[in-house]
């Protein structure tokens, strides 16, 4: 069948965002996803499986929670790595600065007091979180460590990721309530909340995940030096 509509026409594909806006997405997602984590665990009602870790870890080894997870995050990227798991400059940047992003915030953000005012905090935070995940996608340079294991794992074990990201932050959830991170209905709410959050966020959005095409940190590597290449030329 002929394509009726002409060329002069159509619709023109998207022109794809510059590094710096692109960089500067990832900057901000970041800041935004650290301050939601924050938010989360001044709820004070339970804390999100993966800070649940990170806090009880905190207090055994007297380092700041952003420390903590910076660590485990240059872990986790060794893990992967080993394993044969590409990364990409967002992994590199969110193993670092969410950490550094969590310890400038903390001490400035009140703690709830009740039940109620802590189950507002935590959605909110987890709206929070899942704007700064959309900031930080939609840059397109790469999955944070984490969601790098999720990856791994589903490869290594034939499981759907969803299982394996269940396996992942049960495992964590039990590690740190045994080093005393706090679980309540926060940890629950977190567990059952977050994906709708970010569904919700992302309709907002108009943003279709699954148009993402994620960058390594070869390709952006050979990118920035095509640009240059470019304008030595000129």
């Amino acid at each position: 069948m002929e394509n009726n509509i002409t060329p002069d026409k159509q619709k023109p594909p998207a022109k794809k965002p510059g590094y710096a806006v692109r960089f500067l997405k990832m900057l901000a997602g970041l800041l935004c996803y650290a301050f939601g984590i924050v938010i989360t665990i001044k709820a004070n009602i339970g804390y999100a499986p993966w800070d649940v870790f990170h806090v009880g870890l905190a207090g055994k080894t007297g380092l700041s929670i952003g420390t903590i997870s910076i660590l485990i995050g240059l872990i986790i990227v060794v893990i992967v790595t080993l394993l044969g798991e590409k990364l990409g400059l967002g992994t590199i940047f969110n193993m670092l600065l969410i950490g550094i992003f969590i310890d400038l915030v903390f001490p400035h953000i009140p703690t709830a007091q009740n039940l109620i005012t802590g189950i507002i905090v935590l959605i909110a935070g987890l709206f929070v979180i899942s704007l700064g995940s959309y900031f930080y996608i939609n840059s397109a340079f790469g999955v944070g460590p984490r969601d790098n294991l999720m990856v791994v794992l589903t490869r290594r074990i034939k499981l759907p990721a969803g299982v394996c990201r269940l396996i992942i932050e049960f495992l964590v959830t039990i590690l740190g309530w045994l080093l005393g991170g706090m679980v309540g209905i926060g940890t629950v709410i977190s567990v059952i909340a977050i994906g709708l959050c970010i569904q919700i966020t992302f309709r907002l959005f108009r943003f279709d995940i699954t148009s993402v095409k994620h960058e390594t940190l070869a390709d952006t590597y050979r990118a920035l030096k095509d640009i240059l290449m470019r304008k030595r030329t000129k």
